[in-house]
């Protein structure tokens, strides 16, 4: 399916937020949606082939370069634990501004977060109930959302068993977590994979794993 590449622009705490979409051509029904998450390098070019992919099965997909919201271009662990908060408002004023857009369904959105992405994906969806499904590669649940948590979504969680940046068990925490809470999960451990994914063989099974995910989840209710 041909798609077609924008940039669009929203406002969250009075500053400008840079979303990339990737739209198939219009068939005139409203689509479900997925707002993609980068991780704390703040670079994009990794995910666009999967936003492509997604876009080419009939998903509306938006790159949310929320580091907009705070002129953050790397971020290490302070910037993270000064910013998320701010973030985490960024992402929810981008699902607000995706849930207007004409060719979205806002019945069916989804977030799929990479690493820092991950972790505001998977925090978000705890109190946001407009997210359907999250897929989420390499990150996990703030410990902190423990106190604010009053709900959560299917989950796809995709990790690498020898991740040294952030390690296996945050995939195996939240795993409990969500079958304690009796939600509907899938999960791939990588084995001998790192932080980041270097295989493309990892890289397509991932892909793979998250297009069926997101089909079975955000199919038409």
């Amino acid at each position: 399916m041909p798609i077609q590449q924008s940039s669009l622009v929203y406002q969250s705490g009075g500053k400008p937020i840079r979303l990339d979409a990737y739209l198939p051509e219009s068939t005139g029904a409203r689509l479900p949606a997925v707002i993609a998450l980068h991780g704390a390098g703040g670079g994009v070019s990794g995910m666009e082939p999967y936003a492509a992919l997604l876009a080419a099965q009939g998903f509306a997909v938006y790159i949310l370069r929320y580091f907009d919201r705070t002129g953050t271009e790397s971020a290490d662990k302070p910037t993270i634990m000064r910013n998320f908060p701010l973030w985490m408002k960024t992402l929810w004023d981008a699902i607000s501004f995706v849930e207007t857009q004409p060719q979205v369904d806002s019945s069916r959105i989804a977030l799929l977060g990479f690493s820092l992405g991950a972790y505001l994906s998977l925090a978000n969806s705890a109190i946001d109930p407009r997210v359907k499904a999250v897929v989420e590669f390499y990150g996990g649940m703030p410990k902190e959302m423990n106190l604010f948590m009053r709900r959560l979504c299917p989950v796809l969680i995709l990790h690498g068993e020898n991740d040294a940046t952030i390690p296996v068990e945050e995939a195996y925490n939240l795993k409990k977590l969500l079958e304690k809470k009796g939600i509907p999960y899938e999960m791939k451990i990588y084995p001998g994979a790192g932080h980041g994914f270097e295989d493309q063989t990892i890289w397509r099974d991932a892909g793979e794993r998250s297009l069926q995910f997101l089909q079975e989840y955000l199919a038409k209710p």
